[in-house]
């Protein structure tokens, strides 16, 4: 379980939290075979949807100023969020709270577990330059989604892998990816990530905002986020932003 940090004051929790490791059930699998198995399931999840409910947001990488939300939790939200500011496309990401039942949670309160939230981040993106189903592939490309309630040594509702949709069209997408990852077997275990409605995002504390870039030199940031963000930049230089 991670300390909760002091109010209003840059939190030293990196010698109290444990490793969170991009997917190592990942790493067991060729790249080359990975890679093509998350392109068969992107085009399955596509053409699954009906023809007049045909995603607009198909990649075309070029900007149409129009932008969607998504909303992803993937474990500790400091990771996330860092990996995903770094996606073109991609114009806000904020951390913060999704998924429970008590009104204007905290981290301290979401920390126990009682609230039902997730940890999350929700990112604003223009559909033009980066697509949802290759978000969906981002997603699931730098976290475990077969472990549940669980990333890596953080254990808890809290850390639990999901998916919150924002329209019908996003649900439809999510479900069809995952259903043909599974069928694919792209992980050695079936996925357990939980694809769910969305109904209110509340930001995580100010502290927590722009964690990763505000604070790399602390020993958590250094010792495990660096190493997932190259790892992150070599598997999507593609999709990487100019100044990365």
């Amino acid at each position: 379980m991670r300390r909760t940090p002091p109010p209003q004051q840059t939190p030293t929790t990196g010698q109290n939290r444990r490793p969170i490791v991009i997917n190592p059930t990942v790493s067991r699998w060729s790249l080359v075979r990975l890679t093509s198995l998350f392109a068969i399931a992107a085009l399955a999840a596509t053409s699954c949807i009906a023809q007049d409910q045909k995603p607009k947001d198909e990649p075309s990488a070029v900007a149409t100023g129009q932008q969607e939300l998504a909303t992803f939790g993937a474990g500790c939200f400091w990771c996330t969020e860092a990996v995903f500011e770094r996606v073109k496309g991609v114009s806000k990401v904020a951390s913060g709270y999704s998924g429970g039942f008590i009104p204007n949670p905290t981290y301290k309160t979401v920390l126990t577990g009682q609230t039902g939230h997730a940890e999350v981040i929700q990112l604003t993106f223009d559909p033009g330059v980066i697509s949802y189903p290759e978000l969906l592939e981002i997603f699931w490309k730098t976290h475990d989604p077969t472990t549940l309630n669980r990333q890596g040594p953080d254990r808890g509702t809290q850390y639990r892998s999901v998916v919150f949709y924002h329209s019908d069209q996003q649900k439809e997408t999510a479900l069809a990816y995952k259903q043909q990852l599974d069928k694919e077997k792209a992980f050695r275990k079936p996925i357990v990530t939980e694809i769910s409605p969305f109904t209110k995002f509340y930001p995580a504390e100010d502290y927590h905002q722009d964690y990763f870039e505000l604070n790399r030199r602390q020993p958590y940031c250094a010792r495990y986020i660096s190493p997932k963000i190259k790892k992150f930049n070599r598997l999507f230089k593609d999709k990487l932003k100019e100044q990365e």
